[in-house]
């Protein structure tokens, strides 16, 4: 006999067909009469209850079955007589996998997210950490389901790149070359002849500037893979390594590029609501109680289109009138986190596309408005969040960008490919980066973006 998936079996109207289920045990009551199994395989959020006739079994193997044993239990699947579920297996056979010792650290209720994230190798089988991952996969299905039915290719660009995309300078150094014995030349730089690649190289920031290349060639593209920064930013907002989306698309304006972000990221949260209904029922219960509101509401409306200056205005008029910033507003400066939630989430009461920043903090690439100030920069600031999407038209005519590129004193000499693109048969084009924790963190109601990564790497944190 085949096993059963949890999942498959409560959906079951089967009755008194014979079963088996495996998983681990979240709860073991017991009393003279019957003992109580609930069972998870990780394959939804709900355990199915084993009901136990303690006279038909090993009582001292009955006794040993704790939180987190590992189970494999034939039985006949039967109508539940108790509230909260339908269906329950009334217990022929118990073979264990695997005993829990008493120290087992995801056994009590109630622990802190802290505490887990001591023992992420464990939590992934806390009911909490399991409603995160399938939701996790199941936003990564979307993004690729949405891209693919849009006409777009997935695109892969390269980790390890001798090039910084967004020109930060905060990346994590490849080599090979022994970190005791490091030859310098006359001017005391290092060395890079005999290293790997040559070159001195890093781990990507961001795949976006290869994309370009992918878009000039197919006309849109996307990438999603991991990226890398070495920002030494200890905040539940930043990780070290984490998952970027980014398409890019030929031929395409800046209020196309809003309507697509705007299209895309609430395509993405209705197949939460459609796809994850148990696991956001469950979050919505013990992690945020506005969590299903809120998702529910950014379908409902269109998403509020705001150039940047007209948003220091509405934030200038607001410190006018009494409200309390930490940091302070004036046009040219960018704008704070708290900034952007008063705007979302206390002026307009939904999502905001901010446009048309400021040239000096944004990147070089950005295409400049015709007042030589602004650039076609559009962020999508969220509720809880802040930016959860950062997009921009680039800049296509080769002078202008050449001479963004001096101002700043952005090293190019290993960026000639990418000036190749404007010298090759330009065009205009665009696209965006979606950090893919943050949508999760958006969508899932956690507070803490290192709780919707499996295992997450921040400063003096590489652990698992």
């Amino acid at each position: 006999m085949k096993r059963t998936k949890v999942i498959d079996a409560l959906q079951s109207t089967d009755f008194g067909r014979n079963i088996i289920v495996k998983g681990w045990v979240r709860t073991h009551r017991s009393s003279k009469a019957v003992d109580f199994i609930a069972l998870n395989d990780g394959s939804t959020i709900n355990n199915i209850q084993v009901v136990v006739d303690p006279t038909t079994v090993d009582a001292d193997m009955l006794k040993s079955i704790t939180t987190g044993a590992c189970l494999c239990v034939t039985g006949t699947l039967v109508e539940s007589q108790g509230q909260g579920q339908t269906v329950e297996i009334q217990c022929r056979e118990i073979e264990v996998y695997g005993l829990c010792a008493s120290d087992y650290p995801m056994q009590k209720k109630g622990q802190s997210f802290e505490y887990m994230r001591q023992h992420a190798h464990l939590r992934l089988r806390t009911n909490t950490f399991g409603a995160v991952m399938r939701i996790r996969h199941h936003m990564a299905i979307a993004i690729h389901k949405y891209f693919h039915d849009h006409g777009f290719y997935y695109f892969n660009t390269p980790l390890i790149t001798a090039s910084d995309a967004e020109g930060a300078g905060q990346m994590f150094q490849v080599t090979t070359k022994n970190l005791y014995r490091l030859e310098k030349d006359e001017n005391g730089k290092i060395k890079y002849e005999d290293d790997f690649f040559g070159k001195m190289t890093s781990l990507t920031v961001s795949g976006q500037l290869e994309g370009e290349l992918g878009a000039t060639a197919l006309g849109q593209i996307y990438t999603f893979g991991p990226t890398f920064r070495a920002e030494n930013s200890n905040t539940p907002r930043h990780l070290a390594e984490f998952w970027m989306i980014e398409p890019e698309v030929a031929f395409i304006d800046m209020n196309d590029l809003m309507d697509l972000e705007e299209d895309f990221i609430k395509y993405c949260v209705k197949w939460a609501l459609d796809n994850c209904k148990d696991d956001l029922a469950f979050l919505n219960k013990m992690i945020d109680k506005t969590l299903l509101e809120r998702l529910q509401g950014i379908l409902k409306d269109s998403f509020v289109r705001l150039p940047y200056t007209e948003g220091v205005k509405i934030l200038e008029e607001a410190v006018k009138n009494g409200k309390k910033f930490e940091f302070p507003v004036s046009w040219g400066m960018d704008l704070a986190s708290e900034h952007e939630r008063y705007l979302v989430e206390e002026y307009f009461k939904k999502p905001v596309i901010m446009s048309d920043y400021p040239k000096e903090i944004k990147a070089f690439y950005m295409k400049i408005n015709e007042d030589g100030k602004t650039v076609q920069g559009t962020d999508v600031l969220f509720p809880q969040i802040g930016e959860i999407i950062g997009g921009s038209v680039r800049e296509e005519n080769y002078e202008k960008l050449m001479g963004e590129i001096e101002e700043r004193h952005i090293p190019m000499k290993d960026m000639w490919w990418y000036l190749d693109t404007r010298k090759y048969g330009t065009c205009p084009h665009g696209g965006f980066g979606l950090g893919f924790e943050r949508l999760i963190l958006f969508v899932t109601g956690m507070q803490n973006i290192r709780d919707v990564i499996p295992f997450p790497r921040t400063p003096k944190s590489a652990e698992f």
